[in-house]
């Protein structure tokens, strides 16, 4: 098939995608998978911005870091570092997993699977029919026989601050696309995108300050925040907690940018790079023709079908849900809407219960999140204080990651923290928590535990290998059985 029409005649296709990204493409294949013709529209490059301005550039420059980082912690190995990470190797890297922002790769395998890829703005234009208006003018018509896929994401949020717009001030973009470290950087923003970007900057060469307004990584448990913090502040970045911005000022365009904080005192800056929450990309796509709020977040059901439109076609995918902003949840939920977009397009039953084929039940319950910072914070499920909140009764089981002995081993004098959090009732786990070095690669572990229910007593008979850092479940698990053995004290 080819990669696009020209004629501006209406083309019939049972699905319609708008959006290209990892989830785009998701939904796209098991559309596909499910014998479905499918159409992709994507108004940059396909691939999205997980490609080529948020999750794979950041991981390929964070890497560098956090394996410097990971060598000092180390006897023998420490000694070796002896110089700066070399900044043009870095970038290179980072241009080589981006593919340099060509996206020909990503295209041949949309058509590779058997779906036509139209490239422009699409925009739906009332029910089931989308519009396709390229660069040069050119305007396709596409209609649905089944579904439309809405998998557009979400951009960055700007605060509305003085001289906001005289500062040009980064995104998260700028952050993993540029190839030159500024002396001075100013995070702002305590979130996700906030830590790592500062992480990496620092590593490589900037000096660095963190504005954030409250404690860093606030979704995470805060002992993760703390410790995020900690390791910040000894890599020699500059944490701020409890400060925000209230106004800029760069009257040179060349020169540096000032920041004025809410305590009173300012900061200057090379570049200042805001990580202040995001937005979803539904301001532009004819979300008015079909009773919708243009640029609104979109709510779903449980197999991503959108609620407040009549008939049962279209689907929201990824950011645009607001469920859980990270390209893997995306994916799943791509996974789950194309089986059931098969499911109801064939006539069959769906499989819509809890933990069913088609059903994003992990959403609520089992999100797993990796901020790649040093040390690692690595998060599922829920937090004592949401678990709390939802009326569960629960208990915290902590530990630090160093009762472990290939803890130890993985890095001399290791410093990190684990939380339990146990369902009293059930007795499974309803979230975990890691924060310490390689803790990413415990997560899935995590992820499984809780996703799957596995009760505290089947767990158990899961051998952690000696001596890895993951033998932490050991210690973990045995210390919620000497919690279950031990009698409840009478109170007075």
């Amino acid at each position: 098939m080819s990669e696009s029409h020209t004629t501006e005649e209406t083309v019939a296709y049972d699905v319609i995608v708008l959006g290209a990204g990892p989830v785009g493409q998701n939904v796209a294949d098991r559309a596909r998978a499910a014998g479905l013709s499918v159409a992709v529209v994507e108004r940059e490059l396909v691939g999205g911005e997980c490609s080529y301005w948020a999750c794979v550039p950041s991981k390929a420059l964070l890497r560098p870091v956090i394996a410097v980082a990971d060598a000092r912690r180390v006897d023998g190995a420490r000694q070796a570092v002896t110089g700066p990470l070399d900044t043009e190797g870095v970038f290179a890297r980072r241009n080589r997993y981006v593919t340099d922002w060509d996206d020909s790769g990503q295209a041949r395998w949309v058509k590779s699977i058997g779906a036509d890829l139209f490239r422009g703005q699409g925009r739906l234009d009332g029910a089931r029919r989308i519009t396709v208006t390229r660069d040069d003018g050119v305007r396709h018509v596409l209609t649905a026989r089944h579904a439309v896929a809405v998998a557009t994401g979400s951009r960055p949020v700007l605060p509305a601050l003085p001289g906001i717009q005289e500062a040009r001030p980064w995104t998260n973009r700028n952050g993993t696309d540029s190839s030159r470290a500024p002396a001075r950087l100013a995070v702002v923003g305590g979130g996700g995108v906030g830590v790592e970007m500062a992480t990496l900057w620092q590593g490589l060469g900037s000096k660095v300050t963190l504005l954030a307004r409250h404690r860093l990584l606030p979704r995470m448990e805060s002992f993760a925040g703390e410790l995020v913090a900690q390791g910040l502040r000894e890599a020699g970045v500059d944490v701020r907690i409890g400060v925000q911005a209230t106004a800029l000022r760069r009257p040179d365009a060349a020169g540096p940018v000032t920041i004025t904080l809410d305590d009173g005192r300012e900061l200057e800056a090379d570049e200042v790079l805001f990580a202040t929450g995001r937005t979803p990309a539904t301001a532009d796509i004819g979300l008015e023709t079909v009773g919708l709020t243009p640029g609104s977040w979109l709510d779903v059901d449980t197999t991503c079908l959108v609620q407040g439109v009549d008939g049962e076609w279209l689907y929201a995918l990824g950011d645009v849900n607001h469920r859980a902003l990270l390209t893997h949840q995306g994916k799943y939920q791509a996974r789950t809407a194309g089986d059931a977009i098969g499911a109801r397009a064939a006539g069959r039953p769906l499989d819509d219960d809890a933990w069913g084929d088609h059903a994003t039940t992990a959403d609520q319950h089992a999100v797993p999140q990796v901020f790649f910072t040093t040390p690692e914070a690595a998060a599922v499920g829920l937090t004592a204080e949401q678990a709390t909140a939802a009326g569960r009764r629960i208990k915290t089981v902590d530990l630090d990651i160093n009762a472990a002995q290939g803890a130890n081993l993985y890095a001399d004098d290791y410093q990190g923290h684990a939380r339990l959090i146990v369902d009293l009732d059930r007795e499974v786990l309803l979230g975990v928590t890691f924060v310490g070095p390689g803790v990413s690669e415990l997560l899935h572990s995590a992820t499984i535990a809780v996703a799957g229910e596995v009760p505290l007593k089947r767990l158990r008979h899961a051998i952690a290998p000696f001596p890895t850092v993951s033998e932490i479940w050991l210690f973990l698990l045995a210390a919620c059985q000497r919690d279950r053995e031990t009698p409840p004290t009478a109170s007075a």
